[in-house]
């Protein structure tokens, strides 16, 4: 039975097995990702000796797929079972992040493999994430989107807490064969994923059905399109590149930040980062409260703008008690992301149709991770001439700055979004302009009733 079509009184996801399956086989990846967003740097800057600049490469080596192929990659996506193509990402995975730890055990561990690695792993997190975006919504009904995208959320964010630190003890014990960790991870998360039963309903278009095929360009494009044309996706899309640019400058030195300006222990930078990240585990947990609290439409903005300004605190920070401000930062830009990741994901999901799903999700990754490269690029050479410290209080200040996007867009005079029933964006079958937030017993005011519906 198509999961639209449950009855009402179906059970929570609590007891939806293969939606629990998705949420522990991801949530034991994300354990190991984080594992690996400490080690790596770790690895590069304490047993490689790399310089500021090639930490800034090595960033950008993990992001720039999402530059090149994010685009194709959504209509590959919207062609090809979700499951099957992620489980396919998740073993090759586990091969390549398990080349380090066997290179430095064998002694033949170079930057250029970790560059290669990095690549690699880029490319094949491209594919996956979008195809699990788009895989989401075909497992749970639409209605439990918020409420599925903010447990998976929560279980990032705890992630982000457990995973650095351990990480940071990892390393301090097997240096580069910390690395271990994560590729067991992508062995888990393949068995998980194998044993989901939910049939995966195609969204692939039917030959028969027309004998027109649109041009390879025009599938291609046709998610771009979407976002670009829609009022309220082009300035999230506007708004997460502008703060993924920045915070990409800010978050590639902050190894060095702590190892070499704030003579921090490297088994202890992943407590600071565990500590700090504590800020997303509390966002996912009171994301729903909130929501109801602030409104689903308002909290896209007030999360960044408010909660988001404390992430200024981490340039701040000094050795000693002063360290304190530094997870005080992270905790704050943690929240405000989770809070802002939750609700425009399950935003973009509930009003894009499912045969372009992937190539929409595909555009914003294009957009908004697009950035990330060059990013880090730019935080690699700022760092280099003006100082890490410097670079890093650049790099805060304009991702906090990016939350003017949204405010100054058509979410700014709503408290909660437009209901199902109302169209709020473009036709992306006919092509037609943007349509008005109002429509056919709707309201454009403050009062708009858009019950609650991710991108950094």
């Amino acid at each position: 039975m198509p999961a639209a079509a449950r009855s009402p009184g179906r059970p929570g996801l609590w007891r939806h097995r293969d939606f629990l399956l998705l949420w522990t086989g991801q949530s034991v990846s994300e354990v190991g990702s984080a594992v690996t967003m400490i080690a790596v740097p770790l690895t590069a800057v304490v047993v490689l000796r790399a310089s500021v600049f090639q930490i800034g490469l090595l960033s950008a080596a993990t992001t720039i797929p999402f530059l090149l192929i994010a685009l194709p990659a959504g209509l590959v996506v919207d062609r090809l079972a979700k499951r099957r193509l992620m489980i396919g990402c998740d073993a090759a995975r586990m091969l390549i992040i398990g080349s380090v730890p066997v290179a430095a055990w064998l002694g033949d561990l170079t930057l250029f493999q970790l560059y290669a690695v990095a690549l690699a792993a880029g490319v094949l997190t491209v594919f996956f994430d979008v195809a699990y975006q788009s895989y989401t919504p075909a497992l749970i009904e639409r209605d439990r989107l918020p409420d599925g995208n903010g447990k998976l959320a929560a279980t990032q964010s705890f992630a982000q807490v457990a995973g650095p630190g351990l990480g940071g003890a990892l390393f301090g014990l097997l240096r580069a064969g910390a690395l271990t960790a994560d590729a067991a991870s992508y062995a888990i998360s393949t068995i998980s994923l194998l044993l989901i039963r939910t049939r995966e309903v195609s969204t692939r278009p039917d030959p028969a059905a027309s004998t027109v095929r649109p041009r390879l360009r025009t599938e291609i494009f046709a998610g771009l399109s979407f976002v670009v044309r829609h009022p309220v996706l082009r300035k999230i899309a506007a708004c997460t590149a502008t703060s993924n640019l920045f915070s990409a400058m800010a978050f590639t030195l902050q190894i060095i930040f702590l190892v070499r300006v704030l003579h921090v222990r490297p088994g202890y930078t992943g407590l600071l980062f565990a500590i700090g990240s504590l800020g997303g585990v509390a966002a996912g947990i009171l994301s729903g409260r909130l929501t109801r609290w602030i409104g689903s439409a308002r909290i896209i903005w007030v999360s960044i703008l408010s909660f988001g300004a404390f992430g200024l605190l981490m340039p701040l920070a000094e050795p000693g008690w002063r360290l304190a401000l530094f997870a005080a930062g992270v905790a704050g830009f943690s929240f405000a992301g989770v809070l802002y990741n939750i609700a425009q994901l399950s935003f973009r999901q509930a009003i894009c149709p499912p045969g372009l799903l992937g190539r929409m999700n595909a555009a914003v990754r294009w957009i908004v991770w697009g950035t990330l490269p060059l990013g880090g690029l730019i935080g690699g050479t700022l760092g280099s001439l003006l100082g890490v410290r410097a670079t890093i209080w650049i790099g805060v200040s304009g991702s906090w700055a990016a939350g003017f996007w949204v405010l100054f867009s058509p979410l700014r005079h709503l408290r909660d979004v437009p209901g199902p029933g109302e169209q709020y964006g473009p036709d992306p079958a006919a092509g037609a302009a943007p349509a008005s937030p109002s429509g056919p017993g709707g309201r454009s005011g403050p009062g708009a009733a858009w019950p609650a519906i991710q991108e950094p």
